[in-house]
Parts: C-alpha cells; structure tokens; sequence
C-alpha cells in the first residue's frame, strides 16, 4: 500500500473509466502515466443508492466493480482514498434489517438517531425546527414501520435509501471499528463523508456543533490510528470550517477555490483568488469539480453575494432550460433566518467555463500551483462536458457531471490538444522537487495579473498568467541556472480570441 504524497490525485467512480476496476486500472496505466499517482475511488461496496453513498455493508467490493484483490492491485501503484459514511448506513444494511426485524430486541436499535427521544418534548418547536441545517425541504426525518407494527420516525438526513446513525451509542462505535479497520488496511487516506451532519445536538443547526463535532472526530479516529491511517473530512460550508480542522492539523478540503477562479476567469480580476491563496490551509486537497457538483456555500466572505451571484448566474444559464427534466431536485440548503439557497452549482467546470479551451487550462494549471495536493475529478481529467441526455434519463441533478466514459471514449478524448498540454504540465508538477517547498504568491494583481513561485533547496519554478487574456507561462530553475521556458499557452489564447 503506498503511502500519501505530494502528487496529484484522481477522483473517480468505480465504473466511470471503463466498467470496473480492472478497467480503471487499463485506462490509468494506458493515457495516464505519470499524469496520477493517487486515486480517490468513490464508494465501491454494494449499495442501495445515491450512486455508492448508500452503503449496505463494507466486507466486500461490489462484485460488479471487482474485488479486495483488484483495490490491493491499484494501491500498489497509487496512493488510495475510500469514503466511509459516518453519518448514515442504508436502509437495506444488515443492521438496520435487524431493527426493523426485531425492534426493541434488536442490539441496533440505539444505533439510529430517534427523532421522538431526540427532542426533549417528542417533537421540535417550530423555532428549533428553523434552525436545523437541512438538505431537503422537509423535515429531515423518515417513518418506517417495524416488523412487530409500531412506527418509528428515524433521523434522515439525505435521502430515502439512507438513515442516520448516533456515534455515540456503542453499536455505532462497534460499526466503526469493524468498517474502518478494514478499509484502514486498504489504503492510507479515508475521507469520511457528510462528517459535520453527525453532531447533533437540540437547539442548534445539528451541523458542525462544537464542542461535539470534535468527540465525534475522536470516535471515528479511533480504529484508523492504530494502522496510521489519515482522515479527510467531507465538509461543504464556509471556508472558516476547513480553518479550523486545519488549525487541528488534518487534511482539508479546499472547496473554495472553485467558485474563485470561476469569478476569476470571468471577471478578469485575481485579488480574490490571491487572498484566498495567502491564508488558506497548506495541508489540503484542492479541487475544481467533484462528484456532487461546484460548491457555492464555501466562498461567503472572500466573495460578496454580488459576485458569487454573478458566477452563479453565469453557470447556471447552461442548464436552465433542462429543469424541467430533473425529478430529484439537489443543490437547495435551509438554514436559520434564511430563505433556502443554493448549495452546489450543477455543471461540469470545463462547461461552466463555456466550454473555452483556454480558460479551463488556465484553471488546471492554477489548480496545480496552488497551496495543496491537486485532485481532479475524472470528468475534469477529461474536459467533459454537461451530460444533458443523461440528465434526462436519470432526472437527478448531478447527473449532469457524472458521464460513464468508455475505454474507447476516453482513447479518443486524451488525443485532444488542450488535454495533451494539460497532461505534460501534470507530470511536470508530479515530477518537480519545487512544489514540495515553499510557496510564494505575488501580491500585485492589477490587470489580472497571477505569479506563484515555489522553491525548494536550489529548484524552483514559476507560474506567471493573465486572467483577462488567459496566457500563462512556466518556468522552471536550478540555482542561478538560467531559466528555462517549459509551457506557455499562446496558442491557444490566440485560438481563443479569433
């Protein structure tokens, strides 16, 4: 199992790049040598829904992806990611079977999160209703009815198919130490998802409640220390969250940085994304795209609401004609005293980047100098774009940015010109001693201005761009070598303005 290093990191799904894993394993050693060297494989344990996150059970990889052989086999080539789910287990898992089986007699029963024993009266006020963090319009509970004919109502966060679970009952606790010792001796980096919905607490936004949201932490920390395993935790909200897990030294999320160069790119202007570079977590993975789609929530306070609305705006003008198709809405959040807001724009980047071949390897190239570890999402490694016909089939949302490539799609789209540019300049950064240095960020922003140098010992490189023409250049040095020019894309500027 190889261990976590500064280079990048694909994210993808089991079943994305081909059909399974062998064929994940084809597609990354066929166009993508010395382009990834890490992969964050989206949940592959049989599941009831949400495409993995509903998770029945972690002893085995879906036979339809492969197995433990096959996570062993690309682990031994890259350094792996798995999600474990914290906050929730599907409803088809064997533990909650057994408490709709035996009810009371069940030793899961104190395992789910009882919305009736939950709330001191049996039911919120309307005014500790408000102030729950939700993720649906409705209450975020479900009925089900036991085998013995009483009803319960559970604590449901997400969606039907999922049902949240208390960390701290000790068959939880049990669950975890099982589930994660195992993932733990797969891979070196587990991201535990939906984490800040697993601290609730009456009469707060049960999202992120201090001092619990750090006992819970502990909970789940547990079974992976004793194997050296990382954690990542998964957490869509303001910046100032991924502050304070950082300031506790654990891997982050930098959810931020999307939305900024998005308003970058769009605006011409990079004294946003600047400051955001001078105070964000060292220790993180930046991103540009996921699976869920672009976080809006994260960038409050290093954007104004006239500027994300302008990216917003922007974004969603690509398929706003498509929402007549989409059956299970996502993307809206209702917090306290606010009206509901949208969460997450849903597009793929090279799409929300009008599809502009300049302007999105402008992006990538910043991604790749940026304070962090990069990780790419497979559309993104592709330059996808919206998947409208699946959107349609599917009526979810998120399917927009979710294409299933082939092996012969993909064969096809790496011959792409942007792409081979993009690809060369990803082994450079995996390859370059620089980036495991210091940074430096040039504080001049006029006219769209970006220089980003790093150095280590005698090796440094820079990155110098214009935001408003999309040109950049690369250069790289050893001591007072002279400098060498390795990548500038003035072609593609000039394609861009003709």
């Amino acid at each position: 199992m190889k261990k976590i290093t500064n280079r990048i990191m694909l994210i993808t799904y089991a079943d994305s790049m081909g059909s399974n894993l062998k064929d994940l394993q084809q597609a990354l050693t066929g166009h993508f040598e010395g382009v990834i060297e890490g992969v964050h494989i989206l949940p592959f344990f049989p599941s009831s829904g949400d495409r993995g996150f509903a998770v029945i059970h972690y002893d085995t990889v879906d036979s339809a992806f492969g197995d433990w052989e096959d996570i062993r086999d690309i682990g031994e080539r890259y350094y792996l990611m798995a999600d474990f789910m914290i906050n929730h287990v599907s409803i088809r898992s064997e533990e909650f079977r057994d408490y709709m089986e035996r009810g009371d007699a069940s030793p899961y029963k104190e395992m789910f999160v009882h919305w009736d024993a939950f709330w001191p009266n049996g039911e919120p006020t309307e005014e500790e209703l408000e102030t729950l963090y939700r993720r649906k319009m409705q209450g975020p509970y479900k009925e089900f009815t036991r085998q013995d004919g009483k009803t319960v109502k559970l604590w449901n966060t997400f969606f039907e198919e999922q049902v949240d679970i208390d960390p701290w009952a000790p068959a939880t606790q049990r669950y975890y130490e099982r589930n994660l010792g195992r993932l733990a001796e797969y891979v070196p980096l587990i991201r535990f998802d939906a984490f800040a919905y697993a601290s609730k607490k009456t009469g707060t936004s049960c999202f992120f409640v201090e001092p619990e949201v750090w006992d819970v932490l502990d909970i789940g920390m547990k079974p992976l220390e004793r194997h050296g395993t990382e954690m990542l935790p998964e957490i869509h909200e303001n910046y100032k969250i991924q502050l304070k897990m950082a300031e506790r030294g654990h891997w982050v999320y930098d959810f931020a940085l999307p939305m900024l160069m998005l308003h970058g790119l769009m605006t011409g202007r990079t004294d946003r994304l600047v400051n955001w570079m001078n105070i964000c977590p060292r220790k993180q993975f930046t991103t540009l795209d996921t699976h869920d789609g672009i976080g809006v929530v994260d960038v409050a306070g290093l954007l104004d609401n006239e500027e994300i609305d302008l990216v917003r705006e922007r974004v969603n003008a690509k398929t706003a004609d498509l929402q007549q198709y989409i059956q299970l809405p996502s993307g809206i959040i209702k917090m306290s005293g606010e009206k509901a807001r949208q969460y997450q724009m849903m597009s793929t980047y090279y799409s929300a980047l009008n599809e502009e071949d300049a302007a999105y390897l402008l992006a990538r190239v910043v991604q790749l100098f940026a304070p962090g570890i990069p990780q790419v999402y497979y559309v993104g490694l592709l330059a996808g774009e919206n998947d409208i016909e699946s959107l349609k089939a599917i009526g979810e949302a998120r399917s927009v940015n979710r294409h299933n490539y082939t092996l012969e799609e993909i064969a096809d789209r790496v011959q792409h010109p942007m792409l081979q540019q993009l690809y060369a300049i990803m082994r450079f950064r995996n390859s370059c001693q620089a980036f495991d240095g210091e940074i430096q960020i040039d504080q001049n922003t006029e006219n769209g201005n970006l220089g980003i140098t790093w150095r280590q010992g005698e090796y440094w490189t820079t990155l110098r761009a214009d935001f408003r023409t999309r040109a950049f250049e690369i250069s790289y040095g050893i001591g007072d070598e002279f400098p060498q020019v390795l990548f500038c894309n003035d072609s593609l500027t000039k394609e861009a303005e003709e």
